[in-house]
């Protein structure tokens, strides 16, 4: 007999999902809408005093005045907004600061506004909402649910708290489910991740867990540890675990390791959530790619991604993006954030209504010898090579292998295997003859004899790991990224002896 809270969660979910169809059926006129109210609130800041926005009547004359900018270009602005200047970027001052971790300059401070937050608690929510109207599943929200996130505590700089974003979004949790939902606060708040996962463990053997979400990889360490500590696999220990929530990487190369922990198929909703905005969903179980939230005071620009860093690159609209190719995505927010380059690139898997995947970072691609190898053909590379057969990965990065000892450059594939290849050359050769397939260029220089074929290297157990807590990011949301055009982390997995 459904409870009270699953039998309203119905009705409430067709009436959600009957809103989001009116703005995603009228993708165009939404996102105008978006526009002229994020142009016409910000009329007043220091920014839109200094971009002419009270001039600003169309997206033409918004890209003249407005330049494209990353966190580096954006910073002068964002440090007067840190030291509590108000109407800077945004009308007042923001909320909140999400603190992540800066590439080039340390940790990068994103604001959140009282008008962006909504819509990141609203995201979330949405996404399970649908689910249910869709499949009609609604016993879940009965049992018990963990999000393995960042600790809630929060510092505070100049009267603005500030802290990661799943430590934010931790203090949002709707009151209903509050006594459903997992980790204690106690425990949330530790730092150390390894201790964290351990104490997790404990608090959630004997529950009846319904949800799990997390980025793949630190859910795996949590199920692994499950299982160690209970002997049992982990839909056996949880029977009512039947729906997994993820974000943050792409989950394909983790699915059968997970199904192989959970000892069977569970439902899972892919989450596109940023300290910039929660862009995405997926909203559908049959459809590939996540529904791109044009209602939610962003307004997304697009740059293909092959002439991003060409002078004057092109810059359109939802209107004009095309399926399958790749585009940086640009976006400006009630956050005050304005043509923002979050680093992501998108491809676009349907247009009606509009769905994206994340195919990786403008900076995460490989590209020593002209190839542009990017993160979504070394994922498909994988999963083609591995279907249908007993490999199993834990995790793996690519790197270029210029000045090699001997021979040819390459490309390094260093790959932690649950499951290895009973016979190697195989596996090189299908993840070889995927990525021919998919990138022509790497197909030419291999031709050409520019390039010899790939390698793998094989790492040791948990080596992964151990090379995130080397640098201080084990846990949290930090994660491997798939390629790089340098050998910063190969060279670091051979250098501290985690390669067999």
């Amino acid at each position: 007999m459904p409870s009270i809270k699953a039998a309203l969660s119905k009705p409430f979910a067709k009436y959600i999902a009957k809103r989001i169809k009116k703005w995603s059926s009228n993708p165009v006129e939404t996102q105008q809408k978006v526009f002229d109210n994020l142009v016409s609130e910000a009329n007043h800041t220091a920014f839109g005093k200094d971009h002419n926005f009270s001039s600003i009547s169309s997206f033409k004359e918004f890209q003249n005045n407005v330049p494209i900018r990353d966190y580096e270009e954006l910073k002068p602005y964002v440090e007067r907004v840190v030291a509590g200047e108000e109407d800077i970027l945004w009308k007042g001052k923001p909320i909140y600061f999400a603190k992540t971790s800066g590439t080039t300059s340390g940790a990068k401070y994103i604001p959140i506004t009282k008008e962006s937050m909504p819509t990141h608690i609203e995201a979330a929510r949405n996404a399970i909402l649908l689910y249910i109207n869709e499949t009609g599943n609604a016993k879940f929200v009965d049992g018990k649910m963990i999000f393995l996130q960042g600790s809630p505590i929060l510092e505070e700089k100049n009267g603005i708290k500030l802290g990661r974003l799943s430590g934010i979004v931790a203090h949002y949790v709707p009151k209903y489910l509050q006594k459903n939902r997992l980790p204690s606060l106690e425990t949330n708040c530790i730092d150390d991740w390894e201790t964290k996962v351990e104490a997790i463990v404990d608090e959630t053997i004997n529950e009846d867990m319904s949800i799990i979400s997390g980025i793949p990889s630190w859910v795996q360490m949590y199920f692994e540890k499950l299982i160690e500590k209970s002997g049992k696999n982990v839909g056996d220990l949880f029977k009512n675990f039947n729906l997994f929530i993820f974000g943050g990487v792409n989950y394909e190369p983790y699915r059968a390791k997970f199904e192989n922990l959970i000892g069977r198929k569970v439902d899972s909703i892919e989450l596109y959530p940023a300290s910039e905005g929660f862009f995405a969903f997926q909203d559908k179980q049959d459809e590939k790619g996540m529904l791109l939230h044009l209602n939610s005071g962003i307004f997304y620009e697009f740059v293909e991604a092959e002439h991003f860093f060409e002078e004057n690159s092109k810059r359109i609209t939802i209107a004009d993006v095309k399926l399958d190719v790749n585009y940086v995505m640009i976006i400006s927010t009630t956050a005050g954030l304005w043509a923002y380059n979050i680093g992501d690139t998108v491809q676009f898997t349907s247009l009606k209504p509009y769905r994206v995947i994340v195919s990786g970072r403008i900076k995460h691609f490989i590209s020593a010898f002209g190839e542009h190898v990017i993160g979504k053909e070394v994922e498909q590379a994988l999963k083609e090579a591995t279907e249908n057969t007993s490999i199993s990965v834990n995790e793996f990065t690519v790197a270029p292998q210029i000045n090699p000892e001997e021979g040819l450059p390459y490309h390094e594939w260093l790959i932690e295997f649950e499951n290895e290849p009973e016979n190697e050359a195989e596996l090189l050769e299908a993840l070889e003859t995927s990525l021919k397939k998919q990138n022509s260029y790497y197909l030419d220089l291999i031709d050409g004899k520019v390039l010899r074929p790939l390698k793998i290297t094989k790492i040791k157990k948990d080596g992964f790991q151990s090379y995130m807590k080397s640098i201080g990011k084990l846990g949290g949301q930090n994660k491997i990224p798939r390629l790089s055009n340098d050998r910063k982390i190969a060279d670091s997995l051979h250098q501290l002896n985690l390669t067999k």
